[in-house]
């Protein structure tokens, strides 16, 4: 194991000027008292991490729906997409990823396929865990079809903490799975709309990595898992 690997993970380019703010802060802490510089010392290289970008190793069966987030399935539930996400009338089940602040907080494409449709929501930043968090907060909603035609929505939703959130991309451009398509500074979390009659391979309490944990499989769709994490 390579250890150099696990500490110096990258950094996004996205929080370089975080960073800076913070180690500038830091040192003019450091001329007023030294305890201050340390506490300064430990907030930088946290802000550091928040803003990591480690690589990932991304599942290449085809079909595979593959988490869009760090963190933990936070909801499992058969909701009414919005029709801004051009996802169809119908009832569909909606996995919910919450991040904390310790989390990686870049976002990855669920599936391979073309940017359909984006959609920004302006909104509250109530706790990104509740339930209503989907209807009220701040939201950037992003629909993926993939060559087949297949359909799934991605929502990137602010949090408490968070009030920034980055799309990187734009109507018409082409993702593979496990590309970087976005992130929310400080917490938030992501929704995702499976196909009709796709279910979930995960369970409410189990942690998701971006980008590696499979969510469904959309070649067998009847795959389901049931538990709990305790």
């Amino acid at each position: 194991m390579n250890m150099l690997k696990i500490v110096a993970v990258p950094m996004h380019k996205e929080g370089r000027k975080f960073v800076a703010i913070f180690a500038i802060v830091t040192a003019l802490l450091g001329l007023v008292w030294m305890p201050l510089f340390w506490l300064g010392v430990g907030a930088t290289i946290w802000c550091y991490y928040f803003f990591r970008d480690p690589v990932r190793v991304i599942p290449q069966q085809e079909g595979l729906v593959v988490s869009p987030a760090d963190g933990v399935v936070s909801l499992i539930e058969d909701v009414l997409p919005t029709p801004d996400m051009e996802l169809g009338s119908e009832p569909l089940t909606r996995v919910s990823v919450f991040m904390n602040v310790f989390n990686c907080h870049v976002n990855r494409a669920p599936i391979a396929g073309k940017v359909a449709a984006i959609t920004y929501h302006h909104g509250k930043f109530l706790n990104a865990s509740l339930d209503k968090a989907s209807e009220h907060n701040e939201r950037n909603s992003v629909t993926l079809e993939a060559a087949d035609g297949t359909r799934i929505g991605v929502v990137q939703i602010a949090g408490l903490i968070a009030r920034r959130i980055v799309c990187f991309v734009q109507t018409g451009d082409t993702l593979g799975a496990g590309h970087r398509f976005g992130l929310i500074r400080f917490g938030s979390r992501l929704d995702i709309y499976l196909p009709k009659g796709v279910n979930p391979m995960v369970c409410v309490g189990q942690t998701a990595v971006a980008g590696e944990t499979i969510l469904a499989d959309l070649k067998d769709p009847d795959i389901q898992r049931h538990g709990t994490y305790e």
